[in-house]
């Protein structure tokens, strides 16, 4: 069985709905966050890490910092592309960036990060990141 091509760069589909919509009319930024996650895991799944298999690993991701860069608004109805990739890797955690776009115009509306802890999901502490794991994502530094 020959090894599984690594997804770079993923890029994970979002459409607008009105439940994403904030008092001031523009996208919420619980859902940007959502996105986010819904993007990691997506990303990780494509490069043969779904949540099964960390379980069954006995260790996987929690969140520990996120960071967004609102750039411009978005609106009900508009439909969202979040590409996500690995920016750093280090002995218990990754950071993981982001760009929203949107397709009407291909602008970026907003700029995030977040910083993973891998940890055991038995005792919730700091585990190293094995190499199957490691060598399972390409870091791309921009």
């Amino acid at each position: 069985m020959g090894q599984q091509k690594i997804v770079k760069i993923y890029h994970h589909p979002v459409r607008v709905d009105p439940q994403d919509i904030d008092a001031m009319g523009h996208i919420n930024n619980v859902s940007y966050v959502a996105w986010m996650q819904e993007a990691a895991i997506a990303h990780s799944t494509a490069n043969g890490w779904d949540l099964a298999r960390y379980q069954s690993f006995g260790a996987g991701w929690v969140a520990r910092q996120h960071r967004i860069e609102y750039l411009r608004p978005g609106f009900q109805e508009d439909d969202l592309m979040v590409q996500t990739w690995v920016f750093g890797l280090k002995r218990v955690s990754s950071t993981r960036r982001y760009h929203v776009v949107r397709a009407s115009d291909q602008a970026v509306i907003a700029k995030a990060e977040t910083q993973w802890a891998f940890v055991d999901l038995l005792t919730q502490t700091p585990r190293k990141i094995p190499p199957e794991i490691s060598q399972s994502f390409e870091v791309i530094e921009f």
